[in-house]
Protein backbone atom coordinates (compact mmCIF):
# COMPACT_ATOMS: atom_id res chain seq x y z
CA UNK A 1 0.00 0.00 0.00
CA UNK A 2 1.39 3.39 -1.01
CA UNK A 3 1.41 6.51 1.15
CA UNK A 4 -1.18 8.07 -1.15
CA UNK A 5 -3.51 5.13 -0.43
CA UNK A 6 -2.65 4.92 3.28
CA UNK A 7 -3.31 8.57 4.20
CA UNK A 8 -7.03 8.63 3.22
CA UNK A 9 -7.54 5.31 5.03
CA UNK A 10 -5.89 6.64 8.20
CA UNK A 11 -7.86 9.87 7.96
CA UNK A 12 -11.19 8.09 7.54
CA UNK A 13 -10.46 5.65 10.38
CA UNK A 14 -9.30 8.42 12.71
CA UNK A 15 -12.43 10.45 12.05
CA UNK A 16 -14.58 7.41 12.84
CA UNK A 17 -12.72 6.89 16.13
CA UNK A 18 -13.07 10.57 17.03
CA UNK A 19 -16.81 10.46 16.35
CA UNK A 20 -16.99 7.32 18.50
CA UNK A 21 -15.45 9.27 21.40
CA UNK A 22 -18.00 12.04 20.86
CA UNK A 23 -20.71 9.40 21.12
CA UNK A 24 -19.17 8.24 24.41
CA UNK A 25 -20.04 11.66 25.83
CA UNK A 26 -23.54 11.84 24.37
CA UNK A 27 -26.78 10.86 26.06
CA UNK A 28 -29.49 9.28 23.84
CA UNK A 29 -31.95 12.04 24.75
CA UNK A 30 -29.62 14.60 23.19
CA UNK A 31 -30.12 13.08 19.74
CA UNK A 32 -33.86 13.67 20.20
CA UNK A 33 -33.33 17.41 20.75
CA UNK A 34 -35.13 18.37 17.53
CA UNK A 35 -38.24 16.45 18.62
CA UNK A 36 -38.56 19.06 21.36
CA UNK A 37 -37.38 21.91 19.12
CA UNK A 38 -38.88 21.36 15.63
CA UNK A 39 -38.52 25.03 14.73
CA UNK A 40 -34.79 24.84 15.23
CA UNK A 41 -34.63 21.80 12.96
CA UNK A 42 -36.45 23.68 10.20
CA UNK A 43 -34.14 26.67 10.50
CA UNK A 44 -31.09 24.41 10.49
CA UNK A 45 -32.23 22.56 7.35
CA UNK A 46 -32.97 25.82 5.54
CA UNK A 47 -29.59 27.28 6.43
CA UNK A 48 -27.44 24.23 5.69
CA UNK A 49 -29.34 22.43 2.93
CA UNK A 50 -31.04 25.26 1.04
CA UNK A 51 -29.18 28.52 1.54
CA UNK A 52 -25.65 27.10 1.19
CA UNK A 53 -26.26 25.30 -2.12
CA UNK A 54 -27.81 28.51 -3.46
CA UNK A 55 -24.76 30.47 -2.30
CA UNK A 56 -22.45 27.92 -3.95
CA UNK A 57 -24.33 28.12 -7.25
CA UNK A 58 -24.27 31.93 -7.23
CA UNK A 59 -20.52 31.98 -6.54
CA UNK A 60 -19.89 29.45 -9.32
CA UNK A 61 -21.94 31.58 -11.72
CA UNK A 62 -20.40 34.92 -10.72
CA UNK A 63 -16.72 34.01 -10.41
CA UNK A 64 -14.64 32.67 -13.35
CA UNK A 65 -13.31 29.77 -11.29
CA UNK A 66 -11.23 26.72 -12.16
CA UNK A 67 -13.37 23.62 -12.67
CA UNK A 68 -11.90 22.01 -9.54
CA UNK A 69 -12.96 24.97 -7.39
CA UNK A 70 -16.47 24.92 -8.85
CA UNK A 71 -16.81 21.22 -8.05
CA UNK A 72 -15.37 21.77 -4.56
CA UNK A 73 -17.82 24.52 -3.61
CA UNK A 74 -20.81 22.52 -4.82
CA UNK A 75 -19.58 19.37 -3.05
CA UNK A 76 -18.99 21.27 0.19
CA UNK A 77 -22.45 22.85 0.06
CA UNK A 78 -24.02 19.39 -0.22
CA UNK A 79 -21.91 17.82 2.55
CA UNK A 80 -23.02 17.49 6.20
CA UNK A 81 -21.35 18.91 9.31
CA UNK A 82 -17.78 17.67 9.85
CA UNK A 83 -17.54 15.32 12.86
CA UNK A 84 -14.54 17.20 14.28
CA UNK A 85 -16.64 20.37 14.70
CA UNK A 86 -18.62 19.69 17.93
CA UNK A 87 -15.86 20.86 20.31
CA UNK A 88 -15.61 24.20 18.51
CA UNK A 89 -19.42 24.56 18.54
CA UNK A 90 -19.61 24.01 22.29
CA UNK A 91 -16.70 26.40 22.78
CA UNK A 92 -18.63 29.04 20.83
CA UNK A 93 -21.50 28.77 23.29
CA UNK A 94 -23.69 26.02 21.86
CA UNK A 95 -25.55 23.56 24.02
CA UNK A 96 -24.25 20.00 23.73
CA UNK A 97 -27.71 18.60 22.95
CA UNK A 98 -28.21 20.92 19.97
CA UNK A 99 -24.67 20.31 18.73
CA UNK A 100 -24.99 16.51 18.77
CA UNK A 101 -28.53 16.52 17.37
CA UNK A 102 -27.36 18.77 14.55
CA UNK A 103 -24.35 16.58 13.76
CA UNK A 104 -26.39 13.38 13.72
CA UNK A 105 -29.45 14.79 11.95
CA UNK A 106 -27.34 16.47 9.27
CA UNK A 107 -25.65 13.14 8.53
CA UNK A 108 -29.01 11.34 8.29
CA UNK A 109 -30.53 14.03 6.10
CA UNK A 110 -27.51 14.05 3.81
CA UNK A 111 -28.43 10.51 2.73
CA UNK A 112 -31.36 12.22 0.99
CA UNK A 113 -30.20 15.77 0.38
CA UNK A 114 -26.95 14.84 -1.43
CA UNK A 115 -28.54 12.85 -4.27
CA UNK A 116 -31.59 15.16 -4.45
CA UNK A 117 -29.34 18.23 -4.44
CA UNK A 118 -27.26 16.61 -7.17
CA UNK A 119 -30.37 16.07 -9.30
CA UNK A 120 -31.41 19.71 -8.89
CA UNK A 121 -27.94 21.00 -9.70
CA UNK A 122 -27.75 18.69 -12.69
CA UNK A 123 -30.89 20.38 -14.00
CA UNK A 124 -29.22 23.78 -13.55
CA UNK A 125 -25.85 22.65 -14.96
CA UNK A 126 -26.76 19.84 -17.39
CA UNK A 127 -24.33 16.93 -17.58
CA UNK A 128 -22.02 18.49 -14.98
CA UNK A 129 -23.39 17.39 -11.58
CA UNK A 130 -24.40 13.74 -11.28
CA UNK A 131 -24.15 12.19 -7.81
CA UNK A 132 -25.20 8.56 -7.31
CA UNK A 133 -26.27 7.93 -3.73
CA UNK A 134 -24.75 4.43 -3.49
CA UNK A 135 -21.07 5.34 -2.85
CA UNK A 136 -21.96 8.17 -0.44
CA UNK A 137 -24.14 6.16 1.94
CA UNK A 138 -21.38 3.82 3.27
CA UNK A 139 -19.07 6.79 3.90
CA UNK A 140 -21.68 8.67 5.95
CA UNK A 141 -22.59 5.52 7.86
CA UNK A 142 -18.94 4.67 8.58
CA UNK A 143 -17.74 8.12 9.60
CA UNK A 144 -20.73 9.57 11.48
CA UNK A 145 -23.82 7.49 12.12
CA UNK A 146 -22.42 4.10 13.18
CA UNK A 147 -19.57 5.50 15.37
CA UNK A 148 -21.98 7.86 17.14
CA UNK A 149 -24.45 5.11 17.91
CA UNK A 150 -21.65 2.75 18.97
CA UNK A 151 -20.28 5.35 21.38
CA UNK A 152 -23.70 6.00 22.88
CA UNK A 153 -24.29 2.25 23.16
CA UNK A 154 -21.03 1.70 25.06
CA UNK A 155 -21.81 4.63 27.34
CA UNK A 156 -25.14 2.99 28.24
CA UNK A 157 -23.68 -0.49 28.64
CA UNK A 158 -20.45 0.39 30.44
CA UNK A 159 -20.37 4.04 31.55
CA UNK A 160 -17.15 3.65 33.55
CA UNK A 161 -15.32 2.12 30.61
CA UNK A 162 -16.65 4.84 28.32
CA UNK A 163 -15.46 7.58 30.65
CA UNK A 164 -12.02 5.96 30.99
CA UNK A 165 -11.28 5.46 27.28
CA UNK A 166 -12.87 8.60 25.81
CA UNK A 167 -9.99 11.03 26.38
CA UNK A 168 -7.09 8.72 25.30
CA UNK A 169 -8.95 7.64 22.16
CA UNK A 170 -9.83 11.23 21.27
CA UNK A 171 -6.22 12.30 21.75
CA UNK A 172 -4.89 9.48 19.58
CA UNK A 173 -7.46 10.05 16.84
CA UNK A 174 -6.79 13.79 16.81
CA UNK A 175 -3.03 13.21 16.54
CA UNK A 176 -3.54 10.89 13.56
CA UNK A 177 -5.88 13.37 11.88
CA UNK A 178 -3.33 16.16 12.30
CA UNK A 179 -0.53 13.94 10.96
CA UNK A 180 -2.59 12.91 7.94
CA UNK A 181 -3.60 16.51 7.30
CA UNK A 182 0.04 17.62 7.41
CA UNK A 183 1.00 14.94 4.88
CA UNK A 184 -1.81 16.07 2.60
CA UNK A 185 -0.74 19.68 3.04
CA UNK A 186 2.87 18.90 2.12
CA UNK A 187 1.79 17.02 -0.97
CA UNK A 188 -0.92 19.47 -2.06
CA UNK A 189 0.88 22.64 -0.95
CA UNK A 190 2.14 23.69 -4.40
CA UNK A 191 -1.28 23.07 -5.93
CA UNK A 192 -2.94 25.13 -3.18
CA UNK A 193 -0.59 28.04 -3.80
CA UNK A 194 -1.30 27.77 -7.51
CA UNK A 195 -5.01 28.22 -6.83
CA UNK A 196 -4.58 31.46 -4.86
CA UNK A 197 -5.51 33.98 -7.49
CA UNK A 198 -8.03 34.47 -10.28
CA UNK A 199 -10.74 35.03 -7.67
CA UNK A 200 -10.40 31.58 -6.07
CA UNK A 201 -9.47 32.75 -2.58
CA UNK A 202 -12.10 35.50 -2.70
CA UNK A 203 -14.76 33.01 -3.81
CA UNK A 204 -13.91 30.55 -1.03
CA UNK A 205 -13.80 33.35 1.56
CA UNK A 206 -17.21 34.55 0.35
CA UNK A 207 -18.56 31.00 0.69
CA UNK A 208 -17.42 30.83 4.32
CA UNK A 209 -18.48 34.37 5.28
CA UNK A 210 -21.93 34.04 3.72
CA UNK A 211 -22.35 30.67 5.42
CA UNK A 212 -21.54 32.20 8.81
CA UNK A 213 -23.96 35.06 8.14
CA UNK A 214 -26.78 32.76 6.99
CA UNK A 215 -26.46 30.45 9.99
CA UNK A 216 -26.22 33.37 12.40
CA UNK A 217 -29.35 35.01 11.01
CA UNK A 218 -31.35 31.77 10.95
CA UNK A 219 -30.07 30.43 14.26
CA UNK A 220 -33.07 31.51 16.31
CA UNK A 221 -33.41 33.66 19.43
CA UNK A 222 -30.79 31.91 21.57
CA UNK A 223 -27.27 33.36 21.14
CA UNK A 224 -25.59 29.97 21.52
CA UNK A 225 -27.83 28.40 18.87
CA UNK A 226 -26.99 31.18 16.43
CA UNK A 227 -23.29 30.51 16.96
CA UNK A 228 -23.73 26.77 16.41
CA UNK A 229 -25.75 27.10 13.21
CA UNK A 230 -23.40 29.75 11.81
CA UNK A 231 -20.35 27.54 12.23
CA UNK A 232 -22.17 24.39 11.09
CA UNK A 233 -23.44 26.14 7.96
CA UNK A 234 -20.00 27.43 6.98
CA UNK A 235 -18.07 24.26 7.94
CA UNK A 236 -18.60 21.11 5.89
CA UNK A 237 -17.30 17.53 5.94
CA UNK A 238 -14.13 17.52 3.76
CA UNK A 239 -14.07 13.74 3.35
CA UNK A 240 -17.62 13.55 2.03
CA UNK A 241 -17.03 16.64 -0.12
CA UNK A 242 -14.01 14.95 -1.66
CA UNK A 243 -16.05 11.80 -2.31
CA UNK A 244 -18.80 13.84 -3.98
CA UNK A 245 -16.24 15.70 -6.08
CA UNK A 246 -14.70 12.41 -7.18
CA UNK A 247 -18.12 11.14 -8.28
CA UNK A 248 -18.80 14.35 -10.20
CA UNK A 249 -15.45 14.31 -11.98
CA UNK A 250 -13.08 11.40 -11.24
CA UNK A 251 -10.30 12.88 -13.37
CA UNK A 252 -10.08 16.27 -11.61
CA UNK A 253 -6.87 16.01 -9.56
CA UNK A 254 -6.90 19.57 -8.21
CA UNK A 255 -9.94 19.04 -5.95
CA UNK A 256 -7.91 17.97 -2.83
CA UNK A 257 -5.92 21.20 -3.07
CA UNK A 258 -9.13 23.23 -3.37
CA UNK A 259 -10.64 21.49 -0.33
CA UNK A 260 -7.44 22.07 1.64
CA UNK A 261 -7.54 25.75 0.72
CA UNK A 262 -11.17 25.85 1.89
CA UNK A 263 -10.23 24.23 5.23
CA UNK A 264 -7.46 26.74 5.90
CA UNK A 265 -9.65 29.68 4.86
CA UNK A 266 -12.54 28.43 6.98
CA UNK A 267 -10.36 28.12 10.08
CA UNK A 268 -8.88 31.60 9.63
CA UNK A 269 -12.25 33.27 9.04
CA UNK A 270 -14.17 31.32 11.69
CA UNK A 271 -11.71 32.01 14.51
CA UNK A 272 -12.63 35.72 14.93
CA UNK A 273 -16.31 34.75 14.83
CA UNK A 274 -15.84 32.17 17.61
CA UNK A 275 -13.96 34.70 19.73
CA UNK A 276 -16.66 37.31 19.15
CA UNK A 277 -19.45 34.90 20.10
CA UNK A 278 -17.65 33.84 23.28
CA UNK A 279 -17.36 37.49 24.31
CA UNK A 280 -20.94 38.25 23.26
CA UNK A 281 -22.59 35.87 25.70
CA UNK A 282 -19.76 34.91 28.02
CA UNK A 283 -19.98 31.25 27.04
CA UNK A 284 -17.47 28.66 28.19
CA UNK A 285 -17.45 24.91 27.65
CA UNK A 286 -17.91 24.34 31.37
CA UNK A 287 -20.88 26.68 31.50
CA UNK A 288 -22.58 24.86 28.68
CA UNK A 289 -21.86 21.46 30.17
CA UNK A 290 -23.48 22.53 33.43
CA UNK A 291 -26.69 23.31 31.56
CA UNK A 292 -27.14 19.76 30.29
Amino acid sequence: MTVAELVPLVLKSSISVLVFTIGLGTAPRELAYFVRQPGQLIRSVISMNLVMPIIAVLIVVIFPLHRAVQITLVALALSPVPPILPRKLVTAGGGHAYVMALLFSAALLSLITIPVGGMILDAIFPAKIRIPAGPIVPLILATVIVPTLAGIGLRLAAPRVAARIAAPLALAATALIVAAALLIMVKAGPAVLAQIGDGTLVAIAAFVILGLAAGHLLGGPTPGDRSVLALATASRHPGIAMAIAHLVNPTENAVPAAILLYLVTSIVISLPYVMWRKRAHGATPAANASNL
